[in-house]
């Protein structure tokens, strides 16, 4: 079970881009996740007339290791790390471990 899963509200703890904070659009491999507005780099692209498309500088988002980001706690305002709870029933939920309320995906 990922920690991370897409649509999570997700703040980046180390890097270059430390502090900011972004929506998980993608999870790119088990290890990388794509984050909206976050690790952006400049490409230069050719113009290519069979495709329609204009050259120029275009900014794109680059993947991130999951380990330089955490799960967002709207409650606490902070950081947060994620746990996993047995429920009765035998399902597995995503818990925020400093207070132990479960994570709901938005």
């Amino acid at each position: 079970m990922n920690k991370i899963r897409k649509g999570d509200d997700v703040i980046v703890i180390t890097g270059r881009d430390k502090g900011k904070r972004g929506t998980v659009s993608l999870r790119a491999s088990d290890s990388h996740l794509l984050i909206e507005g976050i690790n952006l780099v400049k490409k230069h692209a050719k113009p290519n007339p069979m495709k329609g498309t204009t050259g120029g500088i275009i900014e794109k988002a680059m993947p991130i290791h999951q380990s330089n980001v955490a799960i967002f706690n709207a409650t606490s305002g902070k950081a947060d790390r994620v746990g996993i709870k047995l429920q009765a029933d035998g399902k597995r939920v995503r818990v925020y471990k400093s207070s132990g309320e479960e994570i709901k995906v938005a």
